[in-house]
């Protein structure tokens, strides 16, 4: 029976009549029954009961429906037998849906033998077939290419496509990413004349969109006379998803003047596409349309405001828009959620989880890492715990991410123990595991450690890729392990063939010229396949600031000054390699240079969780109630370093410090 596959998780189906015939005393028992009891109340053998063959006809319709629908394949082949012992085989209209039910069972060889043994095909035949095999084979590209073997078969038994069936076909051809098979099948569309249907446009234009070819794609929306709302709005995707802010909006501006209203989907769109460009005043403006076309109590289109303000970098006026929702579903909470992550306001998307879990809501995976993420960036220990309590609570400890999130969380609030413990809870490690765990080791300067878990690593026969080896590299970087680091490039290089970019140079250079390979990294820097990004040549000057190469320096100082005039770190960077040599005038004339190219240096920040409270500092600041003590513990710390010799330049570097902190707070 229908029962063995079911359970009290499916969701409610009612059976509808959908024929008009004389009330039967079996029928009117089960059909206003739901699925889950209908179910576990009527056997398949019922069918046998109705009197009229209408009903009997009916019963089966609506049974392969919800068999099909729900993915019950033994329940399907009981009544395909059922069907043949009673004499309903041959009736077309079933044979398509137990071709369905088949298809959407991934069964294709009986769907293949149904499908060969049927005396008569009609359209709807053939479209269950090539739809079916595309929808359910995703993922294999010879099942794919079989929908086009069908649709050849089609046109030879002289079967006329219709819209449904080109549609299947685009899909197809999305997923294979085959550009010649899509340009015939075009051809042989506006041959036939179905250029011309808005459905079959609607598919082509989203065929060229996903591919990349904007311009075909708009050909093909220009060709089409008769376009409905989709049309539209697949155009407008198009443009979108390319990131053509200018060609959406006009677009959109001539859909408008053709008197076509826009939908939800319109304006999520748009409100995408600020997103994307970080547009906060086009934002703005999409947003006083949506308010004019009463689109603002929309779920789908204030989700995508959310977004598009957290992505504009105007988290104010996001909070502002998911306050102002009527309704809330789990979506708008989890992108405000993922808005406070993407601005590292931890404490703020914790507040926000807690409101959603008291709101009867639920948060899912992308939720989760992205607190995780903000609290880790924040350095909030006590967040991260909570959020990990959260995760076990909810039962998502399981997944990958979530565990790569908190290792990477507690790496960065400075709990490494923390960090290996759920690292060792993962009971199958992918890369990206492994790579959160040895980057954590390499970030807290334990070299050896570090490099342990990376050959260990290797002996699974894990395949390393280039993130990973970065970890490694800069691991071996705070150790001085100059042989070692260069092992693990050659490793990385001629064994692995992955082909470094300047971040791997960039260390690699770091590496030879914080032990006094000047030479060395100066002839890496000068042989590199790209020319010498400001990554590669910062590391360079950092060294040679070190030991005190001031005429190299100044070449590598002159090549970044040239790549990157308005950064005002290379300047600040050069003005202390001066500063340490007591060169002031050229001290003043970078400082000059820096003055007159940029236009401000955004400031760094240091801060410290105590108690529960977060404390900020910038450079100088006098600020906080408590600096008197902070500068009077900071200068007896400097004295100790300058005693015990802890600091490289004790003449300069310790000295002008204290003397700042004298400065700021005499006596």
């Amino acid at each position: 029976m229908l029962s063995k596959c079911c359970s009290s998780s499916i969701p409610t189906v009612y059976f509808k009549r959908q024929l008009s015939f004389p009330p039967n005393p079996f029928h009117r028992t089960y059909s206003s029954l739901p699925l889950t009891q209908l179910t576990a109340k009527m056997p398949i053998s019922m069918a046998t009961h109705f009197t009229d063959p209408h009903s009997t006809h009916s019963f089966y319709s609506n049974a392969l429906k919800v068999l099909a629908k729900m993915g019950f394949l033994p329940q399907g082949k009981q009544l395909h037998a059922h069907m043949i012992k009673f004499g309903f085989y041959n009736v077309l209209s079933l044979q398509n849906q137990i071709l369905n039910v088949y298809i959407r069972c991934k069964e294709f060889s009986d769907a293949q033998r149904l499908f060969g043994d049927m005396r008569v095909r009609n359209v709807v035949s053939w479209n269950t077939v090539i739809c079916g095999v595309v929808d359910c084979s995703s993922n294999n590209r010879l099942n794919l290419y079989l929908g086009f073997s069908y649709f050849r078969r089609m046109l030879l038994e002289i079967v006329r496509p219709d819209d449904i069936t080109f549609n299947g076909l685009f899909r197809a051809c999305i997923e294979l990413d085959d550009f010649v098979i899509s340009r015939q099948l075009h051809c042989f569309i506006v041959k036939v004349g179905f250029d011309m249907n808005s459905f079959v446009g609607s598919a082509l234009v989203k065929l060229y969109a996903t591919c990349g070819f904007v311009e075909d794609a708009r050909r093909a929306f220009d060709g089409i006379l008769s376009r409905d709302l989709v049309l539209w709005n697949v155009m407008v995707s198009c443009y979108v998803s390319n990131c053509l802010a200018k060609e959406a909006f006009e677009v959109f501006n001539l859909m408008q003047l053709k008197g076509v209203k826009g939908d939800e989907f319109t304006f999520s769109s748009l409100t995408s596409l600020c997103g994307t460009l970080g547009s906060c005043d086009l934002g703005k403006q999409v947003h006083g349309l949506i308010l004019r076309n009463s689109f603002d109590l929309d779920v789908q289109v204030a989700s995508a405001l959310i977004h598009m303000y957290s992505k504009s970098e105007s988290i104010n006026d996001a909070r502002k828009a998911f306050d102002g929702m009527a309704i809330r579903n789990v979506v708008s909470w989890n992108t405000m959620v993922v808005g406070y992550g993407w601005h590292g306001d931890g404490k703020e998307a914790m507040q926000l989880l807690r409101e959603l879990l008291e709101a009867g809501f639920y948060p899912d995976e992308l939720t989760l890492t992205s607190i995780l993420s903000s609290c880790g960036n924040l350095s909030a220990t006590s967040e991260v715990m909570q959020a990990h309590a959260c995760t076990i609570k909810l039962g998502f400890e399981v997944f990958l991410s979530i565990s790569n999130a908190l290792i990477n969380a507690y790496s960065k609030c400075g709990t490494i123990l923390g960090a290996y413990q759920c690292f060792s809870s993962v009971l199958e490690p992918d890369l990206v595991t492994w790579t959160s765990i040895v980057c954590a080791y390499a970030f807290h300067g334990l070299t050896k450690e570090a490099t342990k878990l990376f050959d260990k690593m290797l002996s699974y026969g894990i395949w390393p890729d280039p993130i990973i080896f970065l970890g490694v590299f800069s691991a071996c970087n705070h150790g001085g392990l100059v042989k070692k680091g260069l092992h693990y490039f050659n490793l990385m290089t001629s064994y692995y063939q992955i082909v470094p970019d300047s971040e791997h140079y960039a260390c690699l250079i770091d590496l030879l010229g914080r032990f006094g390979l000047l030479d060395e990294a100066f002839n890496v820097l000068t042989s590199m396949p790209m020319e010498p990004g400001s990554n590669t040549l910062g590391a360079f000057i950092g060294a040679c600031k070190v030991h005190k190469n001031l005429g190299l320096a100044k070449w590598a100082a002159e090549k970044l000054f040239a790549l990157e005039p308005n950064n005002p770190v290379n300047y600040t960077l050069m003005s202390n390699l001066y500063a340490s040599e007591r060169l002031w005038h050229d001290v003043a004339r970078v400082r000059k240079m820096m003055r007159d190219r940029c236009n401000s240096k955004v400031p760094g920040y240091s801060w410290i969780e105590i108690a529960g409270n977060v404390h900020t500092f910038v450079s100088s600041d006098k600020s906080h109630p408590q600096a008197l003590e902070v500068y009077v513990i900071l200068g007896t710390l400097l004295r100790l370093m300058k005693v015990d010799n802890h600091i490289f330049n004790v003449n300069t570097t310790s000295d002008s410090i204290l003397d700042d902190c004298a400065l700021k707070f005499p006596g």
